[in-house]
């Protein structure tokens, strides 16, 4: 009924292959505003003996906590935090196209995705195939992702008030939560080495092992997911039940199983589209017979994530208030400032 090619006579899929030159293109642009921002902290580590660079502001990205704070005080206090104003603004667009598009932000754009895939497609490589844990110990060990971002979301959105967020925002730790965020990964200590190669070593065997069981982040983005209008829906009158769909998620969702995949961990990323051998799934808006492509998919994903950027640019919501005078004063005491 269908011509089916093999496949190993396929290219690699648009969306596949689109999605990894986005992935390291992020990685590599990450890469350059760490580098940047080492500099910019240098400068004032060595009291200007280092040539002077402008900090950029995308490095908020890496400042979560910060932002969630900022953003329970956006909603409490009415004001757009001026601290670190890009990684509220970075925070939102995030969440904005994880509610629009399930959790496409995990498998498009975000590092650690990148590199997590990265690593079990070298286990893939050297092994043959990721073993998939038994059932029963999947779920129990995806229970503390949630016991984090509930403990997180807690001490944040319910016990802080609006004047507690709003100190926590001024704080002298917060002021330079970046820097020392820099500090811990360029000088790790020897636990978080060993923590760091135990995750590297089980993220090569196991796929997305960081991101299934233990990332907050991605689980708080899977929760905001479920409303998502876009969603994988399988024509159960196209399906041959072949189940190449399922071989291709790497978050073992049984998608062949589902007219409408509405799982938590379903990260968008489309590799279960690209590899269904009767096109029998698509992109559908709700429960309607509207088909998004996944080139219409991407687009809109990477569009959305940028357009919230550029208004809080436009909109001056962007560069951090603290000045060159702030940064002279904070950053060659940080060691001595904690939260």
């Amino acid at each position: 009924m269908f011509n089916i090619a093999k496949k190993e006579d396929l290219p690699l899929p648009w969306a596949i292959k689109s999605r990894n030159i986005i992935q390291i293109a992020i990685i590599l642009f990450l890469l350059n505003i760490g580098w940047q921002f080492y500099r910019f902290v240098t400068y004032f580590k060595t009291r200007g003996s280092t040539g002077f660079v402008q900090r950029p502001p995308s490095v908020e990205s890496f400042l979560p906590i910060s932002a969630l704070v900022a953003l329970k005080s956006w909603l409490v206090n009415r004001t757009f935090d001026t601290i670190h104003p890009a990684a509220l603004a970075i925070f939102l667009s995030i969440l904005l196209i994880s509610f629009m598009y399930k959790r496409g932000f995990c498998s498009w754009i975000c590092p650690i995705g990148a590199v997590s895939e990265m690593l079990w497609k070298i286990g893939k490589r050297l092994f043959g195939r990721n073993p998939r844990l038994p059932r029963y110990l999947d779920l129990l060990l995806m229970i503390p992702k949630y016991l984090i971002l509930i403990f997180f979301l807690k001490v944040v959105l319910l016990d802080m008030n609006a004047n507690t967020a709003a100190a926590f925002l001024d704080t002298p730790f917060n002021k330079i939560a970046d820097a020392k965020m820099l500090e811990f990964w360029i000088r790790p200590g020897i636990t978080t080495i060993k923590i760091v190669t135990v995750l590297v070593l089980l993220s090569i065997m196991f796929k997305n092992f960081w991101c299934r069981y233990l990332c907050p982040y991605g689980a708080l983005l899977g929760v905001v997911s479920l409303p998502s209008p876009v969603k994988v829906s399988r024509d159960r009158e196209r399906c041959i039940h072949c189940k190449a769909c399922n071989r291709a998620c790497p978050n073992q969702i049984e998608v062949d199983q589902k007219l409408r995949v509405d799982s938590v961990e379903c990260t968008g990323c489309l590799d279960c589209i690209e590899s269904c051998e009767s096109s029998a799934l698509s992109l559908k808006v709700l429960n309607t017979d509207k088909v998004v492509s996944p080139k219409t998919y991407a687009l809109l994903l990477m569009g959305t994530f940028f357009l919230v950027i550029f208004i809080a640019k436009a909109t001056g919501h962007w560069n951090t208030s603290l000045g060159y005078e702030d940064y002279r004063r904070l950053i060659p005491i940080m060691d001595m400032l904690s939260h």
